[in-house]
């Protein structure tokens, strides 16, 4: 099938002016050892919209994510983010910049206490460029946002559901004060009721004024929480559009998310 490039309706989510690009990437490349896995991908992030990074399993949707971190070993292309040229940058260096990850496995410290994981993320509160505040994250904030980890604040991260750490995960990112987050496959291998929680949770943060592009496969997710979608087959853009647009096209759905 020819791929469909679709324009995104011009709308209040995306008809920003360019200093309104927080995140942005052209002709990303990206390999895990000699084999190419990602080829020439452009996309953006505007200020305060959520953006699904959409394929099937092996499409390139977590390596984009970590292409744009500074994860894996060998990038070309160009990145962007708060008007600085990362393409170079280590991940410590991006996330200092408010760039925050979280993977699909979690990586809590399961040692550590939910109170001492959100500690390691602690980053100094945030401007934007016009100079005004940025969304300041505390641990009382977060678990207004996350009452499960509100009501086990010294239970080690080891005895947590797997529910429980991907929130866990979420909140100490968080706890940078980040202007976007790269959330990789938050509603994979959790119980409903938490995957309900998580598109609560990403409709409040863009409430906030914080970006979020997420690999996602479960398009009732996406639909959710996103207002625009890439979706990606064998590491290439096939398609971009509004969510709204998307979800519309059958012929698309079919050709790129079906299983």
């Amino acid at each position: 099938m020819t791929a469909i490039i679709a324009t995104p309706a011009v709308s209040a989510a995306t008809s920003t002016a360019h200093a309104d690009v927080l995140l942005q990437a052209r002709g990303l490349n990206a390999w895990y050892g000699a084999a190419q896995i990602l080829f020439d991908v452009d996309l953006q992030v505007h200020r305060g919209e959520v953006v699904a990074l959409m394929g099937r399993n092996g499409a390139g949707k977590s390596t984009t994510l970590k292409a744009l971190m500074g994860m894996l070993a060998k990038r070309r292309g160009a990145v962007n983010f708060m008007g600085r040229d990362i393409s170079k940058s280590e991940p410590h260096q991006a996330a200092a910049l408010g760039l925050a990850f979280v993977p699909e496995d979690r990586r809590i410290f399961t040692d550590l206490t939910v109170m001492e994981n959100l500690a390691v993320g602690r980053q100094p509160p945030r401007r934007w460029p016009d100079g005004s505040e940025a969304p300041v994250w505390t641990p009382e904030r977060l678990f207004k946002l996350f009452p499960n980890l509100g009501e086990m604040p010294q239970r080690p991260g080891g005895r947590m559901s797997g529910g429980e750490q991907q929130m866990l995960t979420v909140a100490r990112s968080l706890m940078g004060n980040p202007f976007v987050v790269l959330l990789d496959e938050p509603s994979e291998g959790v119980a409903p009721i938490i995957v309900e929680q998580m598109a609560q949770t990403i409709v409040e943060l863009k409430s906030q004024g914080v970006s979020i592009l997420l690999s996602e496969q479960n398009m009732h997710f996406a639909e959710l929480v996103s207002d625009r979608a890439y979706v990606l087959e064998k590491g290439q853009i096939r398609y971009s559009a509004t969510m709204a647009e998307l979800s519309a096209n059958e012929e698309v759905r079919r050709a790129y998310l079906s299983v």
